[in-house]
């Protein structure tokens, strides 16, 4: 829904802000269609996800968030903002990245909102064969909503708090 940079210090503002924000609605109660597969190529491999419709509803509830963090969001970060383990190899395109959460807001926000869930890294000729093939669109609602530290590829990580839906 969003990727902002935040001061470690403002973490326990950004959580009552993002809770007081999902408190007016309640999207427990929403009925979202997910309708294909993409993928973001990097190099050899990809990035890929499932892409969910853009509803009013959404589009609310984004607005919301953007507003609650605003007082808490600052313009970008280092590398060291996204969570890695030690063992791990260094993180992919670092600068892409710390740009691409940096511009967030207002160039993958609002009508420019590509609402997905991230399902994995694969090689480009598998998730070339993926896109091909026939997906099956269905439909679901949120069980819930939670606050994530990135790590690589801009995906969620890390969880850092979860955020009750209320209603």
């Amino acid at each position: 829904m969003l990727q902002r940079f935040v001061r470690d210090a403002d973490l326990d503002k950004v959580y009552a802000a993002i809770a007081e924000a999902v408190a007016t609605e309640n999207p427990s109660t929403w009925k979202l269609k997910a309708y294909k597969y993409y993928y973001i190529p990097a190099g050899p491999i990809g990035l890929a996800g499932i892409v969910v419709e853009v509803t009013d509803d959404l589009l609310r509830l984004q607005r919301k968030l953007i507003d609650a963090v605003a007082p808490f969001s600052i313009a970008t970060g280092t590398a060291d903002a996204f969570f890695k383990l030690p063992s791990e190899p260094p993180l992919h395109e670092v600068p892409a990245l710390i740009e691409y959460v940096g511009a967030f807001v207002p160039e993958h926000s609002g009508k420019n909102f590509m609402p997905h869930v991230t399902i994995g890294v694969g090689l480009k000729n598998y998730l070339d064969e993926m896109l091909a093939a026939p997906f099956e669109a269905f439909t679901f609602s949120p069980a819930g909503a939670s606050v994530y530290q990135l790590g690589d590829f801009g995906t969620a990580r890390k969880q850092l708090k979860t955020v009750a839906f209320h209603g």
